[in-house]
């Protein structure tokens, strides 16, 4: 009875009623959207991040101190293939991977590219979550061998043999070695770094090492945890593997860093979430700004119905009913105009996703909590005019013109 009742006075000014819900639209649809764009943006570097291997360790080499002087990362030249041995003995890698990087020239009949030529091991691939377009991947023979064999990224293979040619069983030149093309890397995109992932070549390790550098010693070391459960208990054992294999000192520095994707992960998203947020509150302020204009339009209600309420009043309605009344109206105000603005909200997200091709995620707790802090609103700010309402004297507010 009560909503019929609610409705219907609605019913009675409808445009200054949409006018009024439509504050409370525009705040929910403005909350909707912003935290649509927010966690589709957060989303999407998640996916990025997580796209290089959910599972992934990073092992790189550290600094070394020559005569007081610490050279920084990367300085150090003690990480190799036997401390990719080491950690391949631990119960918690899965796959490992040793990696070696030099910048070559590449050429192919009358065609030449120069890009990174990354020398892996069998497990890259696993680690790496990443398919092949064509070909196939080295095997441990080709490694243990340091044969003359690659893979090519799509990117390199379209500069070199054209766009949509399986290269496979075609042979290039890297300085004065004849290398034996395997296949084609399946696209990637750019690396959590920025790196162009598919303006690559791959290689065996053994054979980037022995014929392309004439060194010994690593650019990093990939492992591949069990599951993403245990990355942290993992990257903690390869730590203590690699300090007892280097015989590092207690309270010594490290001459390697070992990251995890989870580390990457955080760094990279905690300013998207903070933009977030940014736009939520902003949001939010359009949401107190349409509460405001309920308490406004309630008010008017009040003094336009006061010879109404004098006249519930007299035939004996109770002020907590007055009261019930109007505060139910402001409610169902706040919750039309939030159900409006939530249905504009996914509109807009939606709208932006296939104009702009910008990630948008509509998580279900931001739709309930948009629809409860709309109800919320309503209570809050439709309170005070239906007290005012509820404590009118019955005898006055007949009198009232």
């Amino acid at each position: 009875m009560t909503l019929r009742i609610a409705f219907r006075a609605l019913a009675r000014n409808k445009l200054r009623t949409a006018l009024t819900m439509l504050g409370m639209i525009i705040g929910v649809a403005a909350v909707i959207t912003m935290v649509a764009l927010g966690s589709g943006a957060q989303a999407a570097i998640e996916s990025q991040i997580r796209g290089a291997g959910t599972n992934m360790i990073t092992i790189f080499p550290g600094s070394v101190t020559i005569g007081g002087v610490k050279l920084g990362d990367g300085s150090s030249s003690h990480l190799t293939a036997d401390d990719a041995k080491t950690l391949r003995t631990l119960a918690s890698a899965e796959f490992v991977s040793e990696g070696v990087q030099s910048q070559q020239q590449i050429i192919y009949a009358n065609q030449n590219w120069r890009t990174a030529i990354v020398g892996v091991n069998v497990d890259y691939v696993d680690i790496k979550s990443w398919p092949l377009r064509y070909g196939a991947f080295f095997s441990e023979q080709d490694v243990a061998a340091a044969a003359k064999v690659c893979l090519l990224g799509v990117n390199v293979a379209e500069n070199l043999f054209g766009s949509d040619v399986d290269p496979t069983g075609s042979t290039i030149r890297i300085r004065n070695h004849v290398f034996r093309v395997l296949g084609v890397m399946a696209p990637k995109g750019a690396s959590t770094s920025g790196q162009n992932q598919d303006d690559q070549v791959f290689a065996p390790y053994t054979t980037v090492l022995k014929k392309l550098q004439g060194t010994d010693f690593l650019t990093y070391i990939l492992v591949g945890a069990l599951s993403a459960d245990a990355v942290r208990q993992t990257a903690d054992e390869v730590t203590d593997a690699l300090h007892y294999a280097h015989k590092i000192p207690d309270g010594a520095d490290d001459d390697f860093r070992v990251q995890t994707q989870e580390d990457v992960v955080k760094l990279r998203t905690a300013a998207t979430s903070t933009m977030t947020q940014l736009l939520a509150g902003i949001a939010g302020v359009s949401l107190v700004v349409g509460g405001i204009g309920i308490m406004n339009i309630m008010l008017v209600s009040v003094t336009e119905r006061t010879r109404e309420i004098g006249l519930r009043m007299a035939i004996g309605a109770r002020g907590f009913d007055v009261l019930l009344q109007f505060l139910v109206e402001a409610v169902v105000l706040s919750l039309v105009g939030g159900s409006l603005g939530i249905a504009l909200g996914f509109g807009s997200a939606n709208f932006l996703k296939w104009y702009q091709a910008w990630p948008t995620l509509i998580e279900a707790n931001a739709v309930v909590t948009a629809f409860v802090f709309a109800g919320a609103i309503g209570v809050f700010f439709g309170f005070y005019p239906a007290r005012k309402a509820a404590a009118l004297d019955p005898i006055e507010a007949l009198r009232f013109e």
